[in-house]
């Protein structure tokens, strides 16, 4: 028998056990992203998802009284250092403020979640931010007051929280929820997030700042204009 043979069969093999395990992967791939916020739906009445382009969950729900709007957002261009995942907290609530006003902790001005560069106005960071915090609006005339933003600097210390906006159609806190495995990604380039479902506990402050921005909003006085 030819030594060809044997060989052309371990080849073969290989293919096969490679196929099955990529197959595999991408199953679990598919049913890991699709329940991405599973450990976090008690949390709400009535949290109902709906899968994205991504394979990833969006989801709405309301906790207290007040309705959430939950996004995941991965960001696998190259230039990142390493790739990420971001995830989009939203209080979809009209607020009374005639300005929309974004503060983004250090900006690439690529960053897929955000309009920030979109805003026309660049501001001076306020001395109670970090000096790496960038703030643009639409109207520095009828941003809400320095002290509103002093009491909520703190949301800034940790370092995964990535961008706040404050406008008229309501609040949004962004922060890093994941990035790639550094040593898989550099010598394989493979950039695997969301296996884990987001942790309960990583959400809970988020939506508690939410509302106690949302109740310093409402305290703030009345635009006369």
């Amino acid at each position: 028998m030819s030594p060809l043979i044997p060989l052309g069969l371990a080849i073969a093999a290989l293919g096969l056990w490679l196929s099955f395990r990529l197959i595999a992967e991408s199953r679990a791939r598919t049913l890991s992203r699709a329940s991405y916020f599973d450990a976090i739906k008690p949390l709400f009445d009535g949290g109902e998802a709906r899968l994205q382009p991504t394979g990833f969950p969006r989801m709405t729900g309301r906790q207290q009284g007040l309705g959430f709007d939950l996004q995941v957002i991965p960001d696998t261009l190259t230039f990142r250092k390493l790739p990420a995942l971001w995830v989009l907290v939203t209080l979809p609530e009209p607020m009374p403020l005639r300005a929309t006003l974004n503060l983004m902790a250090r900006p690439s001005g690529n960053e897929p979640f955000t309009r920030f560069t979109t805003l026309p106005q660049s501001l001076p960071t306020p001395n109670c931010l970090p000096k790496e915090i960038s703030v643009r609006s639409d109207d520095a005339t009828r941003i809400p007051p320095d002290d509103l933003i002093a009491r909520h600097a703190d949301l800034f210390a940790d370092p995964r929280i990535k961008e706040l906006v404050l406008s008229p159609k309501g609040l949004r806190i962004v922060f890093l929820a994941e990035e790639a495995d550094r040593g898989r990604y550099l010598i394989f380039r493979e950039a695997e997030m969301g296996m884990v479902p987001l942790d309960s506990a990583r959400l809970t402050p988020i939506l508690d700042r939410l509302r106690a921005i949302r109740e310093d909003v409402l305290a703030l006085p009345k635009d006369p204009t």
